[in-house]
């Protein structure tokens, strides 16, 4: 089976314009996050899911300049945009990362895919995000195809098209879901930019972790943070939207 990391990405976000081409430790926060997916071992190939909007042509550029598959569709319509990145690229399994994520560990990503290959009979999707308990930043969603286009041909709230896996969340008696936890409950840590708050904590991440080991992995960032508690502060009452 074809497993794709479809990860979406767009220069027009609302309260962090132009946060996935910010730099950090010399390079695009992208170009980190597609570094970072290209690392897990268990998928077959990475596509970036971004707009026809003029202003992500430079998303598309460094897509080409790192050798990365990318697609361009609907800005709205994020569901289908994932549908049409799977029917171009062939995915059976389509895993879904987005790049407000710059510091996810492919480690997770990876023990999320093994859990769903091992559990193909069982579920139709698999999450670590239903009750959180890893960081957010790590999450990750893997669904099959057959569910994604059942979700694309029959969501119709504009909810459910922004948020691309709501429609199969919210119906749990029509598809079978299972929910990844962590040994412990982590979910007080932020680790993913939708601000400029969340965009110091990281910015901070990457100074202190990445010239040493631009491979660092969820521990050493919480073993980062365990060191330096206020830094946990400094995006703690940011809300998620």
């Amino acid at each position: 089976m074809r497993k794709l990391i479809i990860a979406q990405a767009r220069m027009t976000s609302t309260r962090l314009p132009g946060k996935v081409m910010k730099i950090v430790c010399g390079k695009p926060l992208l170009e980190h996050f597609i570094n970072r997916l290209k690392r897990v071992k268990s998928a077959d190939q990475i596509v970036i899911a971004t707009t026809i909007n003029d202003i992500d042509n430079q998303i598309v550029d460094l897509c080409k300049k790192l050798d990365i598959s990318y697609y361009r569709g609907s800005e709205e319509d994020v569901l289908g945009r994932y549908y049409e990145a799977a029917v171009e690229y062939g995915g059976d399994v389509i895993i879904r990362i987005t790049s407000d994520c710059p510091v996810i560990d492919p480690d997770v990503v990876d023990y999320l895919i093994d859990f769903y290959m091992k559990n193909l009979k069982k579920y139709d999707y698999v999450t670590n995000t239903l009750k959180r308990t890893y960081p957010r930043g790590m999450d990750t969603e893997i669904v099959s195809f057959k569910a994604l286009k059942e979700a694309h041909f029959n969501a119709y709230d504009p909810f459910d098209r922004e948020h691309v896996t709501l429609f199969i969340r919210n119906r749990p008696t029509q598809y079978r879901r299972h929910n990844i936890k962590y040994s412990s409950d982590l979910s007080r840590y932020r680790l993913t930019v939708d601000t400029s708050e969340d965009m110091e904590l990281i910015r901070r991440i990457f100074e202190s972790l990445y010239v040493e080991n631009p491979e660092f992995s969820m521990k050493d960032i919480l073993s980062k943070m365990a060191a330096n508690p206020d830094w946990i502060k400094i995006n703690s009452y940011v809300k998620q939207r």
